[in-house]
Parts: C-alpha cells; structure tokens; sequence
C-alpha cells in the first residue's frame, strides 16, 4: 500500500479514539472505507450543462438520466460492482432501502416509490462497468436552477464548510465563466490541508459543438475558448485546466447501435447537393423533402443522439470514407468529441494522483474534526501528527507549491513558472509529462533531461536575484527531479 495512505489510515484509526460520537464515528469509518475505494470525482455544473450526458460517455453507457425528472435533483453516486442494484439514502439519517429500477434502451428508471426528492441525502447505483473500477462517479443536481432548493444541494454536496465533503475531485461543467460558477468551485476548496487546491478540479467547456453552431470547425473554436479561459487569473487559482467536450457526441459515441450506423449511411450515400441544404438547421433537417432517406421521426431520433453537429460530422466522415463501419465510425466521433483527451486528463491528473487526493480527503476530515474542538483531549496530538505528515510527504508539497504559484502567491518569469508546473507534476505526474518530452522517450533521455532540469532549477534557487518565494518554489522541483532521477536510475540497475 502507499506509504501516504498508510500514514493517513493510521491517524484516522488514532481519532477514532479521540473522537467517540456516533456522527463523528461515522465520518471517520467513512474516511477508512474512501482510503481503500476508487477516487470519488464529482461532476458539477449549472442546469442543462451537460453533466449526465458526459458521465453516459465517460462510463460508456447511458445509464443516469438526462431530463428533468425527480432523479435529477438528488445526488447520485455511480459506482462499479457486483450486481445491479440502487440504494436510496433518507436525509433522516434512517436506514437506506433497495430501490426498484428498471433500464429498457436508454438510462436507468429509479422508482422512488413516492419519495421526495428533497427528502433523499443520496442515491447510489451499482453497476458492473468498467468505466467505474477506477473511479465513483457523482452526478450532482444542477445550480442556478429555478427551484432553489435543488440549487443548494450541489453546494450542500461540495462544500466542505460544515461537513466533510464526500468528493475528492470534481469535473465542472461550464459555457462561459459566470460568477455561481466561481462560487461553486471556490466552496470546493477548503482553506486548509488544500490550501487552495486547483490541482483537484478540471473545468470542461461542456456541449463545445454549439459554440460554433454545428459548423464541423465547432471544437476547433471550442480550444481556443478553453485555452483563453484557462489562463483567466480568476478560473486559473480554482482549476487545473479547461477541457473542450462536446459531451453529447460523446456519449452517443460510445453507445452507437448499428441502426444508427445504417442510417447514417443512408443519408451520407444520398445526393450532397441535396441533402447539404437540410443540414443548415435542426428543423430543415426534420423537414426534409418526402424523398430524403428516413422518416421525419427517424431524422428526429437521429438528431436527439448526435446534435446536428454530429450528424453533419458523421456525413463527412462517411462520404470521405474515413470510418466504414459501426466501429470505425464510432472510434473517429469519440476522437473527435473531446473525449478522449478528457480521460487522459483524469487519469494523469486524476488516477494517477489518487492516493495523495485520497489521504489529503481523509486527513482533512480529522483536522475539522480537531478545529472544531480544539480542547478535546487528544486533538492536538492529531493536529501535530497532520503536520508532520504533511511536512514530510513530499506530494502534498508539489500540490501546495502548485497551488501557489496558480494563486499568483509565486512571482516569476512565466517560462519559469511553467515550466516548474510541469515538473511539480501539474501535466501528469509520469517521468517523460513531468519532463516534456514525448511519451515513447527512452530512459537515457529521461536521465539527461531530468539532470539538466536539475542544474537549471537549483541555479534559480540559489541566484541572489531570485526571489524568496520563487526560490522556495524551486527547492520543491529540485526535489522532484531528485526523486524522478534516483527512481530512474534504480529502474535502470
């Protein structure tokens, strides 16, 4: 097990006999239980951003609902396991029932048996899938929505103010930088143990095929707005990066059937100079004259599951023959929708970092617990001991000293800056992304590279024309490339 999770598991066992109350005894059985699950990771946004649809494509089936039904105003936790099965948990505190359930073509059905929705705390689906083994996906209900106690319970979720949040990360789903998305993902990050911690959320610039109205250059114009966004000073100190999705290609994407593949196919072989006139809008394309392939119904279907930008960028994959089957044309729209390079991010941001996102949930769950009764006998010990752990682990001085210098509370040269972000691990914690160079790099340009990286950083730390701050920020790269240097020459003996 890592040394870090280790550490933060026996300081929880140690507060369980500070702290005795039942809520408190809870709290901390439920750090232990998170300690050894997969990384909890919350998708968030305002209503109608998109969130079900992107957790559809990031699990790889439709499974949480997209409208506008009772489900969707409660919290609902997805996670991998071995049977089919939905729990609902009463805000109450009473114990939580089995729920019936069932799933014909589409998303699951969650009969709530006449409950209210805003008297469930949570619902949680199990469900066999791979898409879950490495991470508990979270579909929150939406903010800003018209009814504002389903507003707040997003908030409630993620705001670790009163209680311990149960998210280690979040995906938040935005079109533009509007102040209740800065609220929401300022309350994610508490002031303390993460103090703050962007390296712990992505921002996604959700249905990015509508910012260029469908037009095929849609992503194209969609990168330029995330690359703008993310260097916003404002979003910059709160996230890590802005991912362009068009997360309804996607999800359709990764669910294709093949009859969807066949017409698809119908149209792409029929006439472009007849057909190109009706992909102009939404309603052109329903209408479409009698002899156009397919049914009014059928174009309609086709334009729920793809969005019109989908269905205009599946016509010229087809006719250019670029995908020929249900397959081919399914992995060229996962490619093209975002998708792809949004996993990759969880999982060099994500994954890869799980155990220190983990450890830093659980121990700040015990130093809440001591800030709220800093007399109780024992909370000081367990405060010094948080501390020492995190003095001592080095990640967690990656994720502080990233933190700073994303918060401006770092000056510098912004090569400098930038390029000790990545080597704090701020593109991916791997050898060649902490070094920036390219994945298939051999190790004895790993060496070479991480040595004179090396050289570089301690010369700015020990230039007297750098600042106190910068410098102090350098020493924790250095140490970095120390580790990254000694790992890799183990690996080579």
């Amino acid at each position: 097990m890592n040394e870090l999770v280790e550490q933060a598991r026996n300081l929880v066992v140690d507060a369980q006999s500070v702290f005795t109350s039942a809520d408190d005894a809870d709290v901390l059985r439920g750090s232990l239980e998170r300690l050894d699950g997969p990384l909890r990771v919350a998708i968030a946004g305002k209503v109608k951003a998109g969130k079900s649809t992107l957790l559809n494509a990031l699990v790889g089936e439709r499974l949480a609902p997209t409208d506008t039904g009772e489900c969707t105003k409660v919290v609902t936790w997805y996670k991998d396991g071995h049977t089919y099965q939905v729990m609902v948990h009463p805000r109450d505190g009473s114990p939580a029932v089995q729920a019936r359930f069932h799933r014909d073509e589409g998303a699951i059905e969650i009969d709530l048996d006449g409950r209210d929705a805003m008297s469930i705390d949570r619902l949680e689906v199990t469900w066999p899938s791979s898409g879950l083994r490495q991470l508990t996906l979270v579909d929150t209900p939406g903010i800003d929505s018209l009814t504002e106690s389903v507003s707040t319970r997003a908030f409630e979720f993620l705001d670790p103010e009163d209680n311990d949040t149960p998210a280690d990360a979040v995906l938040y789903l935005m079109k533009h930088i509007h102040s209740s998305d800065l609220r929401l993902l300022e309350a994610f990050h508490d002031d303390s143990v993460a103090s703050p911690n962007p390296v712990n959320a992505v921002a996604v610039l959700s249905r990015a095929d509508e910012i260029g109205a469908g037009r095929l250059d849609s992503m194209a114009s969609a990168r330029r707005i995330a690359k703008r966004y993310g260097q916003d000073g404002r979003l910059r100190r709160l996230i890590q990066v802005v991912v362009p999705v068009a997360g309804l290609l996607a999800e359709t994407a990764e669910t294709l059937t093949q009859w969807e593949y066949n017409s698809l196919k119908q149209l792409a072989d029929f006439p472009a100079a007849e057909l190109d006139p009706y992909l102009l809008s939404a309603d052109r394309f329903v209408e479409a004259k009698p002899e156009t392939p397919l049914t009014s119904l059928e174009r309609e279907q086709l334009l729920a599951r793809f969005g019109l930008f989908g269905v205009r960028l599946s016509m010229a994959l087809l006719r250019r023959k670029v995908a020929e089957s249900s397959a081919e044309l399914s992995d060229e729209l996962v490619g093209r929708s975002g998708l792809v390079e949004l996993q990759t991010i969880l999982t060099t941001l994500f994954v890869d970092r799980s155990d220190v996102l983990k450890a830093r949930s659980a121990l700040l769950a015990v130093e809440r617990m001591c800030n709220v009764d800093p007399t109780q006998e024992g909370s000081q010990r367990l405060l010094l001991a948080i501390e020492q752990i995190m003095a001592g682990a080095h990640p967690f001085n990656e994720l502080s000293t990233m933190a700073a210098i994303r918060s401006g509370w770092v000056s510098g040269k912004p090569a400098d800056l930038g390029d000790l972000e990545r080597v704090l691990g701020a593109g991916g914690t791997a050898p060649w992304q902490r070094l920036g160079l390219d994945e298939s790099a051999e190790r004895d340009a790993i060496s070479t590279m991480a040595i004179t990286e090396l050289g570089r950083f301690q010369r700015l730390a020990e230039s007297p024309f750098t600042v106190h701050d910068l410098g102090m920020a350098a020493r924790v790269g250095i140490r970095s490339l120390e580790a990254l240097i000694a790992a890799n020459t183990s690996v080579a003996t």
